[in-house]
């Protein structure tokens, strides 16, 4: 009995109403980042960001990239996310492939 036919027998074995029911595991750090985006410090970042954002768009020849205000954005994110991010427990089920 190779790998593929073990496969093939445990997706026999399962009921199907039971595959309906399991929910989509939910990546913590997704969920962290957007919590941390909405913190003052990070909206301050946001907001600088867009409006340099806004004056590239706005402008046909320039050579501003608004690097840094993506990094100072990210940065303060990041902060924000590594005060966090350990303090979930990881279950089984965000380990599946």
């Amino acid at each position: 009995m190779g790998l593929s036919d073990k496969k093939e027998l445990e997706s026999q074995s399962r009921d199907p109403e039971e595959e309906e029911k399991e929910e989509e595991p939910v990546d913590p750090l997704t969920t962290i980042r957007e919590h941390c985006k909405q913190t003052e410090n990070c909206v301050k970042f946001c907001e600088i960001l867009e409006r340099c954002d806004a004056r590239v768009s706005s402008r046909s020849h320039t050579e501003e990239r608004c690097t840094e205000e993506l990094f100072d954005f990210l940065h303060a994110r990041d902060h924000c996310v590594a005060h966090k991010l350990f303090s979930v427990e990881v279950t089984p089920s965000l380990l599946r492939p």
